[in-house]
C-alpha cells in the first residue's frame, strides 16, 4: 500500500456546465508532484449519479465533453502515481428521481440521507433492489475499460430497510417485517451478497484487484465485515465530526486484524464538500504523523473544482505534510505495535441484533483511549476473537458483560497470570447478576444514588490532601469477596429531586463509608463506576488519575514505556523485525476548539528534554533520530534503555537498532 495517497472527491451537479474544461494533464501532474502524492483515488461516478467518462452502463455528465477519468489515469501513471477509482454505490441522485422505488425506506416509509423535500441532499439506494445489477455493470465497465489500481465503493454497509422489495423478501421467507431482528438479519445478507457479487464481477476481469467498501467507520468486533475488503481505509476527519479521539481508537484495532490500512483525513477546515476551506498546515503535518505512528499509511481528502483544475494551494498544503512522510517511510513499512495493555472494545461486544453507527466521539471506548494516550500506556484495541495472552493487562471498560465463551477466555488468561482492570458493569455475566470472573467482589446491584462520591485510600498525583471526588456515572454496588479495598463509596445526603435538592447541581457527600468503590484482588482491580464513559463526557482529572494509578499498580515493574512527555503528547512503540529495530514515535500538539465544535491544531510548540525509558529485551547497538540520522546518547541498564530527546516539534521518531 502506498503511503501518500489523496482521495479526490468530485460530486458535481448537472446544473454546472464546462465540466473539466480547465483540466490539463501537465498541471495535474505538477500538482501531484507538488503534493508528493504517490496514489490518487479518482472518480468514475459521483453522488449525483453521473459518469466522468464515456459509458454504456451509466450516462456521462452532460457538462463533460471528453474522457476525464481516462485522462487522469494516463497522466498519473505516466509519473508513477497509482489510480484507484471511486464509484458512488449507495447514492445516485440522478437515478433516485427515476426509480424512487429502489431507495431505502425506514419503518415510517421515509427515505434517508435527506430530511424532507425542501432540504437539498441525496437519497440512499437499497442493494436488495434491481439497482444492484446496474451498479455491478458500472463496476465491470470501469474495470474492463481502464487500467485501474483498485475500486473504492462509497456509502455502503449493513442497513435496516423497509422498502417494498425488502418487505416482500421477508414475507416470502416467512418473516415478519415488524420484527427488527429479522430486518437486520436481511440487511446483513443483502450487504454480504453485494460485496460477494462485486468481488466476483471484478475477479472475472482482473483477479485480486484491491477493493474497499466505505461506510465511514470500521465496526470493531465485525471482522467478517472488515475482511470483505482487501484493505481498510479509516475515514477519520478530526474536524469533520470524527474528532481527534476516533483515529487512534480505530487504528489500534485495525492493526490487530493483520490487513493493510490507511488513515484518511482531509485538507478541509471542516469536512467533505468544502470549497475554499483549508486546514492549517501544522494540523495536516500532525495528522499524517499520527497515521504513521500507528502503523497506517496516509490519505488526504480533497475535492476537485468542476472545471477540473487542481488547486495549487491545496497541493502546497498536502506537500508540506507528505514531504515529511516520504522521508519517514523506511522506518514505518512493515512495523508492528508493541503493547502492554489490551483494551477490549465495548463496540466489539455489542449485541449483534443492533446496527452500530460511528462511535466518532464519546463513549467508553473513546474515554479509555483518551486516558491511555494521556497516560502514555502502550495499548492495542481488541475484540473477542483476539489473542489476549501476550498482554500484561486487559481492560474491560464499563459495559463488557461476559458470555460463557468470553468468560472462559478471560479465566484462562487470569489463570496464566494475566491481570484485568474492570469498571462499571464489566465482568458481570450476561444476566447482569453475578461476576463471571473473580474480581474479589460480589455484585449487589445499582447504587441508589447518582451521582455519588469516591474517596481513594491512596494519594492521587495532583492532590496530596484527602478528598471525596464526584463521579457522575451510574455506580454499581459490590461487597468484598476476598479483595482489598483501595477506595470507598460515599453517598450524598439525597438524590436531587423537586422536593429534595441542594445548590445548583448535586447534593454534597454525607461523608460515610458506603462500601467498596475500588477493590484489588489477585486477578486485577475492579472500579465500581463507568469511569471511561464518564471521562469521555466530563474529562475529570480525578477519574484519569485514579485509572492510571490502577494501571500503573497492575503493571508495576512490567511497563515497556516511561516518559516525561506532557499529557497531550502521544507515544507509540513499533518494531520492524526485518530490520532488527524498534521505532519510538513521539508526537505533541494541542487541539483547541474554534467555532461550533471544530477542533483546530495551529501552533506546534516545541517540547524540550523529553525523557524516555524503554524496556527492550535485546542489546541495543545504536539509538538515533529518523529521518535526520543523528546519533542520540543512551544508556542501557539490564533490559532498560534510557535516552533524552532534546527537542520535539510535532513528531519525532527515535530508532533503536538491536
Amino acid at each position: 500500500m502506498r503511503f501518500r495517497q489523496v482521495h479526490l472527491d468530485f460530486h458535481t451537479s448537472e446544473a454546472i456546465a464546462g465540466i473539466g474544461s480547465r483540466f490539463d494533464q501537465s498541471q495535474f501532474q505538477a500538482m501531484l508532484r507538488k503534493g508528493h502524492v504517490d496514489s490518487i483515488t479518482i472518480f468514475s461516478k459521483c453522488h449525483h449519479g453521473w459518469a466522468y467518462h464515456p459509458s454504456a452502463a451509466n450516462e456521462q455528465h452532460p457538462g463533460l465533453a471528453f474522457d476525464l477519468l481516462g485522462a487522469m489515469i494516463e497522466a498519473a501513471h505516466e509519473i508513477g502515481v497509482r489510480t484507484p477509482v471511486y464509484i458512488s454505490a449507495g447514492l445516485d441522485e440522478k437515478l433516485a428521481r427515476r426509480h424512487p422505488e429502489w431507495l431505502i425506506r425506514d419503518a415510517n416509509d421515509n427515505t434517508n440521507w435527506v430530511d424532507g423535500f425542501m432540504k437539498p441532499g441525496y437519497h440512499q439506494f437499497c442493494l436488495n433492489s434491481p439497482y444492484l445489477e446496474l451498479l455491478l455493470r458500472q463496476v465491470e465497465e470501469v474495470v474492463s475499460t481502464y487500467d485501474v489500481d483498485g475500486i473504492f465503493l462509497d456509502i455502503v454497509g449493513v442497513r435496516k430497510c423497509y422498502c417494498h422489495t425488502c418487505v416482500a423478501t421477508l414475507r416470502a421467507e416467512g418473516h415478519d417485517p415488524r420484527d427488527t431482528a429479522a430486518v437486520i438479519a436481511l440487511g446483513e445478507r443483502v450487504y454480504a451478497n453485494y460485496t460477494s457479487r462485486v468481488r466476483e464481477a471484478i475477479d472475472a476481469i482482473k483477479p485480486g484487484l484491491p477493493v474497499f467498501h466505505n461506510g465511514g467507520h470500521i465496526r470493531r468486533g465485525r471482522r467478517d465485515l472488515a475482511t470483505m475488503n482487501t484493505h481498510l481505509e479509516l475515514e477519520s476527519l478530526p474536524t469533520g465530526g470524527w474528532g481527534y479521539d476516533h483515529f487512534p481508537l480505530s487504528a489500534r484495532y485495525a492493526q490487530g486484524l493483520g490487513m493493510p490500512f490507511l488513515g484518511m483525513t482531509g485538507k478541509f477546515h471542516t469536512t467533505w464538500g468544502e470549497f475554499g476551506g483549508y486546514k492549517h498546515p501544522n494540523a495536516l503535518r500532525y495528522e499524517t504523523s499520527l497515521s504513521i505512528a500507528n502503523g497506517a499509511c496516509c490519505s488526504i481528502g480533497d475535492q476537485l473544482h468542476p472545471e477540473g483544475a487542481m488547486d495549487e494551494a491545496t497541493y502546497e498544503l498536502i506537500g508540506a505534510a507528505y514531504r515529511e512522510v516520504e522521508q519517514k517511510e523506511p522506518w514505518c513499512a512493515g512495523a508492528q505495535s508493541i503493547a502492554d495493555v489490551a483494551l477490549l472494545s465495548v463496540e466489539a461486544v455489542l449485541s449483534a441484533t443492533e446496527e452500530k453507527r460511528e462511535d466518532r466521539a464519546g463513549g467508553s471506548d473513546a474515554g479509555a483511549v483518551r486516558m491511555l494516550l494521556e497516560g502514555k500506556i502502550l495499548f492495542d484495541v481488541v475484540d473477542g476473537q483476539s489473542d489476549i495472552s501476550p498482554y500484561k493487562v486487559v481492560i474491560l471498560p464499563d459495559q463488557i458483560t461476559l458470555n460463557a465463551e468470553l468468560a472462559a477466555k478471560l479465566n484462562a488468561y487470569l489463570a496464566q497470570g494475566g491481570k484485568v482492570l474492570a469498571t462499571g458493569r464489566s465482568g458481570l455475566d450476561e444476566a447482569g447478576e453475578n461476576f463471571a470472573i473473580d474480581l474479589g467482589v460480589r455484585y449487589k446491584g445499582l447504587s441508589p444514588y447518582k451521582p455519588d462520591y469516591f474517596r481513594p485510600q491512596f494519594e492521587l498525583k495532583s492532590w496530596s490532601s484527602p478528598a471525596s471526588f464526584i463521579f457522575y456515572s451510574q455506580g454499581q454496588e459490590v461487597e468484598l469477596a476476598g479483595g482489598q479495598v483501595l477506595g470507598v463509596r460515599e453517598y450524598p445526603y439525597f438524590n436531587r429531586d423537586v422536593f429534595t435538592f441542594c445548590s445548583h447541581q448535586h447534593t454534597p457527600s454525607a461523608g460515610g463509608d458506603n462500601g467498596p468503590g475500588m477493590v484489588e484482588s489477585g486477578h486485577g482491580i475492579y472500579f465500581a463506576w463507568s469511569v471511561f464513559e464518564d471521562y469521555a463526557t466530563k474529562g475529570s482529572l480525578a477519574l484519569k488519575e485514579t485509572v492510571l494509578y490502577a494501571l500503573n499498580r497492575l503493571l508495576a515493574g512490567r511497563k515497556t514505556l516511561e516518559t516525561s512527555l506532557p499529557a497531550q503528547g502521544i507515544a507509540t512503540l513499533m518494531k520492524q523485525s526485518a530490520e532488527s529495530r524498534y521505532v519510538n514515535h513521539l508526537l505533541y500538539a494541542s487541539p483547541v476548539k474554534r467555532g461550533n465544535g471544530v477542533e483546530v491544531i495551529e501552533d506546534l510548540l516545541p517540547v524540550l528534554d523529553t525523557q524516555v525509558s524503554l524496556a527492550i529485551p535485546e542489546k541495543v547497538r545504536r539509538v538515533y533520530l529518523a529521518p535526520q540520522l543523528e546519533e542520540l546518547p543512551f544508556d542501557q541498564d539490564g533490559g532498560t534503555v534510557r535516552f533524552t530527546l532534546p527537542r520535539l516539534e510535532c513528531h519525532q521518531m527515535v530508532v533503536l537498532d538491536v
